[in-house]
């Protein structure tokens, strides 16, 4: 009976450790391959559009492999991004295999530094998630839209967490005693 009750307990800690998303940074290759960071060939193509699709928390890191002879990577503030200024960017980057860590919530600005790209789509907006906030099932929120600071989505998966955690105390105690 007390191996059944260590096989529940185990079972629930591993579905716990899942639903809190414990996760590791990761290097995410931007564009998801190695030739992302270019203009793009149609609205699809975008950056933007991969990155609204893409989770992105506090400690990933961005990877963009690129021609450093030819380009470059820099990271702007929003209205530099929006205006497409290269002068006076955050960080430039020209090795071509950049590495960015993303180190706060919120939005990342980045466009090319080759001249005339950027006016042709060649730039990308990245939303941080925090931790806590990052697996709650609400989709991300979309780079083109983002105004504001990151927000916690308003859903009830938190509840639901609590709900669980509550659930799992009472097994380890009941199979405590």
């Amino acid at each position: 009976m007390a191996s059944i009750q260590r096989s529940a307990v185990f079972s629930l800690v591993l579905m716990m450790s899942s639903l809190w998303g414990l996760s590791q940074a990761k290097d995410v290759l931007v564009g998801g391959k190695t030739d992302a960071w270019k203009i793009p060939s149609s609205e699809s193509d975008s950056l933007n559009k991969w990155a609204g699709n893409a989770r992105f928390l506090i400690g990933d890191s961005l990877v963009w492999k690129y021609d450093g002879q030819k380009d470059s990577v820099l990271q702007v503030s929003k209205e530099a991004y929006a205006a497409c200024n290269t002068t006076n960017p955050i960080e430039e980057y020209k090795d071509g295999n950049t590495k960015v860590k993303l180190d706060r919530s919120g939005p990342f600005y980045f466009i090319s530094g080759a001249e005339g790209h950027c006016e042709k789509g060649q730039k990308i907006v990245v939303v941080v998630l925090s931790q806590k906030h990052a697996r709650v099932g609400a989709p991300a929120p979309s780079p083109v839209e983002f105004q504001a600071p990151a927000v916690a989505p308003t859903s009830g998966a938190s509840a639901l967490k609590g709900g669980l955690m509550v659930a799992l105390v009472g097994v380890l105690v009941l199979g405590l005693f």
